[in-house]
């Protein structure tokens, strides 16, 4: 099982810097060019990702909800306007101390989340991964519908593609 966890977080990994080197090839202004769809910008798209990614993290090393939530706010304001490149270079970050983190973890710890609204509920580390993963290939689908939108092609990001990769 713990094999399982990380190589559905390293296809997260993959598909996000799949996501990087798509976009780089692409005019410099779809980063920020403004759009009237999910979100404002494939700018603020990746900041959303980046800066959920970290807050689960957060969850994930058990600090209170007080503390992601604030992580999550300061992130998504630090990030609004963050270039491509800088936003590449967080995400790798991110990356790694998320493999550091489940390098040193049981995936089937059990794990109480807690959430002033919606009470608390436990589950297993690897079911808070699975969320991550999920998260990021929902919102990789939103950046494929915004892309095209604008004129430009997607990207392929489905596991399918990455299990050939392997």
């Amino acid at each position: 099982m713990e094999n399982d966890v990380m190589q559905l977080f390293e296809y997260h990994v993959w598909a996000n810097r799949l996501v990087f080197e798509h976009l780089r090839k692409l005019p410099e202004d779809v980063w920020d060019k403004e759009l009237t769809t999910v979100f404002p910008s494939v700018c603020s798209l990746m900041s959303h990702i980046y800066s959920m990614d970290l807050m689960w993290l957060g969850v994930l090393q058990e600090r209170p909800f007080h503390e992601v939530r604030a992580l999550l706010m300061q992130l998504l304001e630090e990030t609004k306007t963050e270039s491509l490149e800088n936003m590449e270079k967080r995400f790798e970050k991110a990356a790694k101390e998320y493999q550091d983190f489940l390098s040193e973890c049981h995936p089937e710890k059990i794990l109480t989340l807690a959430h002033p609204q919606y009470g608390s509920v436990n589950t297993p580390l690897s079911g808070v991964i699975q969320h991550v993963v999920n998260h990021g290939t929902y919102h990789r689908g939103n950046l494929t519908a915004m892309l095209r939108q604008s004129g430009h092609p997607g990207v392929a990001t489905d596991y399918a593609f990455y299990m050939f990769t392997m």
